[in-house]
């Protein structure tokens, strides 16, 4: 594994990781409303769970391995287990015994928001790419 590359590889999966938020948060907001899913439940949130990507490379100058870290990956996506919201609604066909639905668990707002955290992340990455590659073609005009 070339080590110049590694800067690469770490801000692709960052740009990976963003996607499938923003994918997630995406699948909330069209949701927002949904009170009877396939399951005949209510929707529940989802949270797209990551965690780094390490791997095991060999100190050739001691010979120890050390964790090398290539980005983050996605482990799951989980649903959010907070309450969900309760409106008086009897003439809705979802409605319970005393007139309430379980509507889903997802605030509009806080969508929003981690949306916009999603997509300063995913720039983040691009700008990185970016100046990657510009030194990149600055090192091989050295070479000229």
């Amino acid at each position: 594994m070339i080590k110049a590359f590694n800067n690469l590889r770490i801000s692709a999966s960052g740009l990976s990781a963003e996607r499938l938020r923003m994918d997630t948060i995406a699948s909330n907001i069209a949701n927002v409303d949904t009170t009877r899913g396939t399951n005949g439940q209510p929707y529940r949130r989802k949270i797209a769970v990551f965690q780094e990507n390490l791997t095991n490379q060999l100190n050739k100058q001691n010979g120890q391995y050390e964790q090398t870290p290539l980005g983050v990956k996605a482990v799951g996506i989980v649903d959010d287990q907070s309450p969900l919201r309760r409106v008086y609604d009897p003439s809705n066909p979802d409605a319970d015994a005393q007139g309430y639905v379980s509507k889903p668990n997802v605030n509009i707002l806080n969508e929003m928001a981690d949306m916009m955290v999603a997509t300063r992340s995913y720039e983040a990455n691009i700008d990185a790419i970016s100046s990657e590659k510009t030194m990149f073609s600055k090192a091989l005009e050295i070479g000229k």
